[in-house]
C-alpha cells in the first residue's frame, strides 16, 4: 500500500522538476509559465487518479490509506499526526492566502516596464528587406509556420495555444502594441525571446521561444513585415 502512495507522489514531483528547472535550459526552448506548470501538474495529477481506478485492486491500494487517514479508521497512534495536518493545513493556506492578498506599504522590489529599451547593438536598426508584396506574402507564411498558434491566425493574440500563456501573447491589432514599437524592437523581441528580457521587464516575462535559434535574419524581418500589414499596423518611426 505504501508503493501505492509512495509511486505518484514522485511522478508528481519529477514532474514538476522538470517543467521548472529542466525545462528552460533546452536548447530553444523558455521558462514555463506558472499557468502552464499548473495545467500539467493538474494533467499529471488526473492521469495518476485515472490509473489507479482501472481496477478494484488498485483503486484500493491507492485510496485506502488516504481514506483511512482523512476518517481516522485504524490509525492508532497516529491520530495526533492526523489532527495536526488537518488543523495546519488549513492555518498554511489562510496564512498564504492573506500574505498574497494584503495591502502592503513597501514600494516594489524592481522598476517595472512593458516595453524595456532594447541593448544598443539592436537600437535604431533599419529592415534590410525590401518591402515588396512577395516579401510581405512570405514573412505572413513564417508567422503562420512559427506564430500564429500563439498570437493567432487574425493577428489578435487567439491563437490555440494563447490560453496557456500568463501573460497572454501580444495582439498585434491593437493599436497600443506593435503600432506603438518600431521594427527594430520586434526584431529584438523576436530573435532573444522571453528569456533575453532584461530584469526591468519583470514581472512582464515572456514565454516566447529564442527564434534566433531557429530562424535566419531575414526571416525574421519579413515576418515583422507580415505582422504589420496582415494587422494593419505600420511601426513607429522618429520622422
Amino acid at each position: 500500500m505504501k508503493g501505492a502512495l509512495v509511486t505518484p507522489v514522485i511522478v508528481t514531483v519529477v514532474v514538476y522538476l522538470f517543467c521548472k528547472f529542466i525545462v528552460p535550459i533546452i536548447p530553444g526552448s523558455a521558462p514555463l509559465p506558472s499557468s502552464v506548470i499548473i495545467l500539467y501538474m493538474m494533467l499529471t495529477i488526473s492521469g495518476i487518479g485515472i490509473f489507479y481506478t482501472l481496477s478494484k485492486e488498485s483503486k484500493d491500494a491507492f485510496w485506502g490509506p488516504i481514506e483511512r487517514f482523512l476518517t481516522g479508521d485504524g490509525l492508532g497512534g497516529m491520530q495526533a499526526l492526523r489532527y495536526g495536518v488537518l488543523i495546519l493545513f488549513p492555518l498554511l493556506v489562510g496564512w498564504q492566502t492573506y500574505n498574497s492578498t494584503a495591502v502592503s506599504d513597501q514600494p516594489p522590489g524592481e522598476n517595472r516596464t512593458i516595453h524595456p529599451a532594447p541593448p544598443g547593438e539592436y537600437a535604431g536598426l533599419s529592415n534590410p528587406v525590401a518591402k515588396t508584396p512577395d516579401a510581405i506574402q512570405q514573412g505572413k507564411g513564417f508567422y503562420a509556420a512559427y506564430c500564429s498558434p500563439c498570437h493567432g491566425g487574425n493577428f489578435d493574440g487567439k491563437g490555440p495555444a494563447a490560453r496557456g500563456f500568463s501573460p497572454p501573447p501580444a495582439n498585434f491589432a491593437d493599436p497600443t502594441t506593435i503600432a506603438m514599437l518600431q521594427e527594430s524592437y520586434l526584431f529584438w523581441r523576436i530573435k532573444k525571446g522571453g528569456v533575453g528580457l532584461p530584469i526591468e521587464g519583470m514581472p512582464w516575462k515572456s514565454a516566447m521561444p529564442r527564434w534566433e535559434l531557429e530562424l535566419p535574419d531575414e526571416w525574421i524581418w519579413k515576418i515583422i513585415m507580415g505582422e504589420y500589414d496582415g494587422a494593419h499596423q505600420s511601426p513607429r518611426t522618429w520622422e
